[in-house]
């Protein structure tokens, strides 16, 4: 093998820098050009593709974000579109493809192996920690913990004013963000799609609180299982408390990753480069059970990862 191809596509996540470096360095370590394509399967259909050396991934480790730049190509979902993706590919005479992003993503590079026959292999990297076939998606413990710097603050001014904050966290579809956070952050209530809830429960535990003496409580809320403001106001209107609403939005994609988060990059990347060299394709790098294993990336995008339902009933218990 002597080129290969990276792109970041979807979602921006904390680490993929991390990521993009691991797969820049192993590979020019074995001899492998690497060229970097910007703005993802845009920017693979608009031929917006270039070398990317050892110099052009240094000083990225530590940044947030993805210099690569990532986009949604609605093009890209077209015949037509991959068309000029697969043009490209031979163009640029690219041997195989990092893929480093989200569900979608992988099903946008699954797209490309069976219709150009190009190696493809996928690096799960999305704050929302929803891709089967790994324990942590790259970006996922940078979102958590920047969940939990904004509980924490929120929490000392919930206290000097003895009001109930409800924080509404990212999360349309699943609610990791929610319950690892809210668990760290001691929240009263972790509202997540996955699970049902009542909204007089959650005023009942509220009430319980106050009773003995408690003079603040923090609700997280993933954004798909209701939303914020309205729980706040419902909330508000049946427990009597003080009751303000957070929303923190995008400030959850941002930041520089955590140390766990570039050690998890760095070695899922590495991993990745090593696959295209042995001649695997159409696979997906992870960590399971603290190991680096590799799985069929078609299954990755076939099912919806299951929450941690012990980890949600452990924190009902730590709650009351």
């Amino acid at each position: 093998m002597r080129r290969i191809g990276v792109l970041t596509s979807s979602g921006d996540a904390p680490g993929m820098n991390a990521a993009i470096r691991a797969v820049v360095r192993k590979a020019v370590y074995h001899g492998v050009e690497v060229m970097g394509i910007r703005r993802g399967f845009a920017g693979l259909i608009e031929a917006d593709i270039q070398p990317v050396g050892l110099g052009s991934a240094g000083e990225i480790i530590h940044r947030g974000g993805t210099v690569l730049r990532t986009a949604r190509s609605e093009e890209f979902k077209t015949r037509e579109g991959r068309a000029k993706a697969g043009q490209n590919v031979e163009r640029f005479e690219l041997q195989g493809l990092a893929v480093i992003g989200g569900g979608g993503s992988f099903q946008g590079a699954l797209a490309l192996h069976r219709e150009y026959g190009l190696p493809v292999v996928g690096i799960p990297a999305t704050i929302d920690n929803d891709v089967s076939g790994t324990d942590y998606c790259i970006g996922f413990d940078t979102a958590v913990n920047s969940v939990l710097d904004a509980i924490n603050k929120i929490r000392d001014t919930a206290t000097s004013h003895e009001r109930t904050f409800v924080i509404e966290v990212m999360g349309r579809d699943t609610g990791f963000i929610a319950l690892s956070a809210g668990l760290a952050g001691g929240a009263e209530s972790i509202l997540i799609p996955e699970e049902p809830f009542s909204i007089q429960d959650v005023c009942d535990k509220l009430r319980r609180g106050q009773r003995r003496g408690k003079q603040h409580s923090i609700i997280v809320v993933a954004e798909g299982a209701a939303s914020g403001p309205e729980i706040g106001q419902v909330v508000k209107e049946h427990s009597g408390l003080d009751t303000k609403v957070a929303l923190l939005g995008h400030v959850q994609r941002g930041g520089a990753p955590t140390a766990f988060d570039r050690i998890l990059a760095s070695r899922l990347g590495a991993h990745a480069v090593q696959l295209l060299m042995s001649g695997s394709t159409s696979r997906m790098v992870g960590m399971v059970d603290g190991q680096i294993v590799d799985s069929d990336l078609e299954q990755a995008t076939a099912g919806k990862k299951p929450i941690d339902r012990d980890l949600y009933r452990l924190a009902a218990v730590l709650s009351i």
